[in-house]
């Protein structure tokens, strides 16, 4: 039954004996704890359409923002240490679900994530080098078509609404 759907037949309205409605605020962003792990995306100028993975380090519950510890970026000053960030809750979704097989085969259009500089970056299948054995891919922010081996792509999944989907487009 629908908003604009009719009362039903039986209406039976809320006494003032029903307990309080207990309001809890309710939001669209996941929670996450110490240890997980995440993606985070970057809104940089030059690193958008890109997620680096990293694990959650603490949670700062005022600010609904997290303490991060990138997988594969390091510290400037310390090329060995792990890069530890300070991210808000809007860039942060949790490490997508692999999808089966190893080695997925790739058709002209699919929406992927290329791993490149340390980060997985959203671009679409424009062909195939059959020499090479690798997908062309093209990245639309940057006008750039780059050749990649497929252990090097996965297809690019959307979190929305705290579920996982195929991309069709981005």
């Amino acid at each position: 039954m629908g908003p604009l759907s009719p009362k039903p037949k039986i209406f039976k309205p809320i006494s003032s004996s029903s307990p309080p409605c207990k309001r809890r605020l309710i939001t669209p962003l996941m929670a996450f704890e110490a240890g997980d792990s995440i993606e985070v995306s970057s809104k940089e100028e030059g690193f958008l359409g890109s997620y680096y993975e990293a694990t959650v380090v603490a949670k700062i519950t005022r600010n609904n923002q997290y303490v991060v510890e990138y997988k594969n970026l390091v510290e400037d000053d310390d090329l060995t240490a792990p890069l530890r960030e300070i991210v808000t809750a809007d860039e942060v979704r949790p490490a997508p679900p692999p999808l089966g097989q190893p080695e997925i085969r790739y058709f002209y259009g699919d929406v992927v994530d290329a791993f490149d500089n340390d980060g997985w970056w959203v671009g679409r299948v424009t062909g195939m080098d059959v020499n090479q054995g690798k997908y062309c891919v093209y990245f639309e922010y940057f006008g750039v078509e780059i050749a990649y081996h497929p252990s090097k792509l996965r297809l690019h999944q959307d979190w929305k609404k705290g579920r996982w989907s195929l991309a069709s487009e981005y």
